[in-house]
């Protein structure tokens, strides 16, 4: 172990000579570094800070500062107020008037399925089931008269068996099983003659529409309904609302109708249950759409243009001594905003500049972005939409509690904005970026939440406290149900903290301390059910990788691994090897053990794309005989492409699409390497003719602890199958020279592993493969041992493996150096 490590501080303290033309392209880079000074990735991380603080100073205005003197319906008007410019003012009388007249003009929406969801499908295929199961069954009834004994004799002789059969037919047409009916159609045989019987019966009732409630549909005769057919997505006006069946009517029409089949050639007794069967079968097939017919209301409603009324500038809007009244309110209400905008171009920049230096305190300091995240400008902009939206939700959540108030007496708008569900942001902050960022945040969206319900301090203590209990109740969120405990425990802390406040203006024994407690329980839950339904939006527009969809992921019927089993069993079962090894050794080296294994899971799909140019999926036949070396190199290397191509359509997340691309690194394809360069000696040309480069990955080089984990493990499950007989020696032996060479070669340059965590991975693996190639005892048989010469010439790309030439025969000597010259390692 000494000799490698030295090995490896030597390697480390190597320096490469500069020279001039890297010089001058040094110099270069420093002209455009300069150059794009104010369009670097710092830049644009300012550029969001202060376009943060500019908007929610122009959102915050002039709630916090000053406040317009505002008249409620009955003050006398302590001074005169005319109209400092002309505008205009709704008539919301009218205007209201209009938006009733055409909700009502609204028709209401009906579904008709006149297939009533494949029912006529769902015959047949009972029926058939039927029939296949008595076609492979030995019973056979002789004659209609011996019905009743055969049933006897069947019923004691398969019970298991027919009553499997009964209870999948009845599944099939989702209906309740009846046994007489079954036992007749069991001894006739399922005759066809019931089938399309039964599907005549229920067709011709379907095409004329079963209703549900009858009763409803008929108040709406007068106007009538609008028809959507879901199969055609046609629409029809409909005013006959009468011609629909209820259930009632439409089975005694479906009685009617069975007593003319009576009349027919088909024996009585299977037309009676041919009119049981679709009597049990009807359903309405004409249905209600309420969320269509209340979206149609309201898309009336705001289709109305409201009316105005123009005001005169110096028009008087209140006399001093006047009541105000209701159409007074209107007016000031209007001249108060277009004040508003004016005061607002000289106070906000004031504003803006005590938002940004908070914001900026808390970024300069690196509370802003968390974890070793390697976007930081991805991870602010995230930030900074969180935290307007939340503000906009908080002034949102204002505006209505103050409104809700007005109409009641018992309480103020105070009791309701412990309801605000302001400790989501927090929530999701934590879960991105941990719990240290989501402090930062809680501190800064709790500051303008306090502002905008008037800078009161309780307000402050209580959002800030209940978004660090937020943020501490999913740091180890892998289960979407932690939102709702974490949601319930923020509703108890908000309970005790709003009582506590109500004592503090002296409103514990009144009904107002009973809103608020409701209030701050209905706020808790309403944390939790924002946080759960953001949660997937955010992470496919970021790109974020939460252990929830990790999981996810690790789950084997998801489409990407059934396709890769399917399509590439062997590279599937070294998938599965490869994050079994990962998974036991990310927690000793402080990496993620749930990113590392699923990871593993997805690094070789691109071998879908042309499975049979790997070794793991090739059969007899090897592809890469007839091919060029640097073709075949260059098939190995569009896995790369071709797994992040793959990976990006499925939406993996940027974690693992960076792992796909990085398992490899710039490590070179020895095999074919070698090859390029005999060929060309062949030929008489230079073998320096032939570039290393051509035949490298294009890279990059891991980034991460879990791409660099990757990458070792699949060499080593890949190298792991050279070895003629794995004992723990030659397991230790080739895993620590395989290290040793993907260490030299410089892959593990730009990631965070430190020589103490490759000997950890390196006893991981030991211990891993040791399990996995034990031993077990001889069997007295001879064993055919096959020859594996040939697979020295395919495509593996997982090309440092270990050399095993202890206690072979000679001709396993022979095998396991064409395999480890394949791999680049003889």
């Amino acid at each position: 172990m000494d000799k490698p490590d030295k090995a490896k501080i030597r390697h480390l303290g190597k320096s490469k000579p500069v020279k001039r033309g890297d010089r001058d392209s040094l110099t270069k880079g420093k002209l455009r570094s300069e150059n794009g000074h104010w369009f670097g990735e710092e830049a644009k991380k300012w550029y969001i800070l202060i376009c943060l603080s500019l908007i929610v100073s122009i959102l915050l205005f002039p709630n916090i500062l000053t406040r317009p003197k505002t008249y409620k319906l009955g003050d006398v008007a302590d001074r005169d107020i005319k109209a400092s410019q002309e505008f205009l003012v709704e008539n919301y009388n009218l205007t209201e008037q209009n938006r009733q007249e055409a909700v009502k003009a609204v028709l209401f929406v009906y579904d008709f399925d006149p297939t009533a969801t494949n029912l006529i499908s769902r015959i047949r295929e009972a029926f058939k089931r039927g029939r296949e199961y008595l076609s492979e069954s030995l019973f056979v009834p002789h004659d209609r008269e011996d019905i009743s004994s055969e049933a006897e004799k069947t019923a004691m002789s398969q019970p298991n068996e027919s009553d499997v059969l009964k209870d999948s037919f009845f599944e099939i047409l989702d209906i309740s099983p009846q046994t007489g009916v079954f036992d007749v159609l069991f001894l006739s045989r399922f005759p066809s003659e019931v089938e399309e019987t039964t599907i005549h019966l229920v067709s011709q009732v379907l095409k004329k529409g079963i209703v549900g409630n009858k009763m409803m549909l008929m108040n709406q005769s007068a106007k009538g309904i609008t028809l959507h057919n879901i199969l055609t997505e046609r629409e029809i006006k409909v005013t006959d609302v009468d011609r629909f069946y209820d259930l009632k009517a439409a089975k005694d029409f479906v009685k009617a109708l069975g007593k003319g089949q009576k009349r027919s050639t088909i024996p009585t007794e299977l037309v009676d249950v041919s009119l049981n069967l679709a009597i049990s079968l009807i359903k309405p097939n004409f249905t209600f759409n309420k969320r269509e017919t209340e979206w149609r209301k309201d898309l009336a409603r705001k289709s109305v243009t409201p009316f105005y009324f123009k005001v005169k500038k110096g028009e008087m809007l209140v006399r001093e001594g006047e009541r105000v009244k209701h159409e007074h309110i209107i007016k000031l209400t209007e001249q108060n905003k277009l004040l508003k905008r004016k005061e607002m171009i000289s106070r906000v920049p004031a504003m803006a500049v005590l938002i940004g230096f908070l914001i900026s305190a808390l970024y300069l300091t690196g509370l802003m972005t968390g974890r070793a995240s390697r976007n930081k400008t991805k991870d602010l902009l995230f930030n900074a939409i969180m935290l307007l939206a939340i503000f906009l939700l908080v002034m949102a959540s204002n505006f209505v509690s103050e409104e809700t108030a007005r109409g009641f007496n018992y309480f103020t708008p105070r009791a309701l904005l412990f309801a605000v569900p302001l400790a989501s942001g927090a929530m999701l902050a934590a879960i991105f970026h941990g719990i240290g960022v989501a402090a930062s945040f809680s501190l800064i969206i709790s500051v303008l939440a306090c502002l905008v319900v008037g800078g009161r301090v309780e307000f402050f203590m209580y959002f800030f406290i209940s978004s660090l209990v937020a943020a501490h109740g999913v740091r180890h969120c892998r289960d979407r149900s932690v939102f709702i405990k974490t949601g319930l425990k923020v509703s108890a802390f908000n309970v005790l903290m709003a009582l506590s406040i109500e004592a503090l203006y002296g409103s514990f024994y009144t009904m107002e301390a009973i809103i608020a407690v409701a209030a701050a329980f209905i706020g808790g839950f309403l944390i939790a059910v924002i946080a759960t339904g953001i949660l997937p939006l955010i992470e496919m527009s970021f790109g974020y990788t939460t252990d929830i969809k990790l999981l996810e992921l690790a789950n084997m019927d998801q489409p990407l691994l059934r396709e890769l089993m399917v399509q590439c069993p062997g590279t599937h079962h070294h998938s599965v090897i490869v994050s079994n090894m990962v998974e036991a050794t990310a927690e000793a080296i402080n990496a993620n053990p749930l990113l590392a294994k699923v990871a593993a899971y997805y690094h070789d799909i691109g071998k879908m794309k042309k499975p049979l140019y790997f070794i793991e999926n090739q059969g007899r036949e090897n592809k890469h005989e007839k091919l060029a070396p640097s073709m075949s190199s260059l098939i190995l290397i569009s896995h790369i492409k071709d797994g992040v191509e793959l990976a990006e359509k499925h939406k993996l997340g940027s974690e693992i699409i960076d792992i796909i691309r990085q398992h490899h690194g710039t490590s070179l394809i020895s095999f074919f390497y070698e090859k390029a360069k005999e060929q060309s000696e062949k030929k008489g040309e230079k073998a320096l003719q032939i570039k290393d480069e051509d035949f490298r990955y294009p890279g990059p080089k891991p980034q991460t602890k879990e791409a660099g984990l990757v990458m070792l493990a699949d060499v080593v499950a890949a190298a792991s199958k050279t070895l003629v007989d794995p004992t723990a020696a030659r397991i230790q032996g080739m895993v620590q020279k395989i290290i040793n060479k993907i260490f030299s070669d410089g892959q593990l340059d730009e990631c965070e592993l430190t020589l103490k965590d490759l000997n950890e991975i390196a006893k991981s693996f030991n211990k891993t493969l040791s399990g996995i190639f034990h031993h077990r005892i001889d069997y007295p048989e001879p064993v055919v041992k096959t020859a594996q010469g040939k697979k020295g010439e395919n495509g593996d790309t997982d090309q440092f493996p270990t050399e095993d030439s202890k206690g072979k025969k000679p001709d396993d000597k022979t095998k396991a150096h064409e395999s480890l010259k394949r791999l680049g390692l003889s």
